[in-house]
């Protein structure tokens, strides 16, 4: 009898049912230090205790993109291993900070189903909740997948397609207990722009590009311990190439984004987001941010900023994302929607 695990495949779901994902983590200062040597991450409230506890917090969090990919990591095993493409995410919220020596667990609620035309294969809708060791939620998502069927014969389900937030609600943001902004330090942040400095429509060109490397994706996807056969298995894929995670992807726009918004300090929500065409190594990454929305908070001194982060490849970042028959053009690499934290 086979001990290994092959995998789920979509005939192996079942709409409602609670997925426990295996192998907790306890994060600490080692993930925050190779995720500081993997992207260009500089935002303060990451970098430094001293920071953070000027902003009413009491030590420096964990950054929020490790917090993703650690519970998203969780879920690969059983969620995506047999998966031909992540399609999109949304809802997502961060609901509270975590720290070092906090213990991540994942579960995922099944959620939505439907079969592909072809019958080879079908998109799974799920709902990720990472928890901490009291098991509070730290983290909640939604995110689809496009998944091969084993076997061909296999009975379609009845297509059940999910009610999904194009947006999460500025008045629904979880702002972290004690978050003060009223003494923020702009030179120790790096940049003097605070909420009231950006406009509605305004697109900034982050300027800066990073080549992504064969060595580093591997490493980091290995760090959250994704197992997804297309990262790491040059024989997996037809044109004999490992497929970048997409979150690999995210991390390093967000890590980009830092020139030009320095002080958006906290990720609070994932609105949306699309992998919007392969990325590989040697491919050159960069950024640009367009502000959607503003909206202003319980919360002394804090401001919301309503984001889209577009990633593309190429020596210069590309602005227009759509071709005229409304799919991406093959430079965009991700376009991702999110509400982030900064000084008013």
């Amino acid at each position: 009898m086979a001990k290994t695990n092959p995998g789920r495949f979509f005939e192996d779901y079942t709409l409602g049912e609670t997925i426990q994902h295996a192998v907790p983590r306890t994060l600490s200062g080692g993930e925050r230090a190779l995720y500081h040597a993997l992207y260009p991450a500089r935002h303060a409230l990451y970098s430094s205790d001293a920071f953070a506890q000027a902003c009413g917090l009491p030590a420096s969090p964990i950054d929020d993109m490790i917090v993703f990919h650690t519970v998203f990591g969780k879920t690969v095993p059983d969620i995506s291993l047999n998966a031909i493409a992540n399609l999109g995410y949304a809802e997502g919220r961060f609901l509270r900070p975590v720290y070092p020596g906090d213990t991540l667990a994942s579960t995922s609620d099944v959620i939505g189903l439907k079969q592909n035309s072809n019958g080879k294969s079908g998109v799974v809708y799920v709902r990720t909740t990472g928890r901490n060791q009291n098991g509070d939620a730290v983290l909640s998502y939604c995110r689809w997948v496009m998944v091969r069927k084993r076997d061909l014969d296999a009975p379609a389900p009845e297509t059940t397609l999910p009610e999904l937030q194009r947006t999460v609600p500025a008045a629904e943001l979880i702002i972290p207990a004690g978050l003060d902004f009223s003494a923020y330090d702009t030179t120790l942040a790096g940049e003097a722009h605070r909420w009231g400095d950006y406009t509605v429509g305004e697109v900034i060109d982050h300027v800066d590009g990073v080549t992504i490397e064969e060595a580093e994706h591997m490493m980091a996807t290995r760090l959250w311990q994704n197992t997804a056969k297309v990262h790491f298995d040059a024989t997996f894929r037809p044109d004999g190439k490992r497929l970048i995670y997409g979150g690999h992807v995210i991390s390093m726009a967000r890590a980009l984004s830092f020139n030009g918004l320095a002080n958006a300090q906290m990720v609070v929500a994932i609105n949306g987001g699309a992998h919007a065409n392969p990325c590989f190594a040697g491919d050159t990454v960069r950024a640009w941010t367009e502000v959607i929305e503003k909206a202003e908070t319980t919360a002394p001194g804090v401001g919301a900023l309503r984001l889209r982060l577009v990633a593309t490849k190429g020596p210069k970042p590309c602005l227009d994302l759509r071709g005229e028959d409304g799919k991406y053009l093959p430079d965009v690499l991700l376009d991702l929607d999110y509400w982030a934290l900064v000084p008013m």
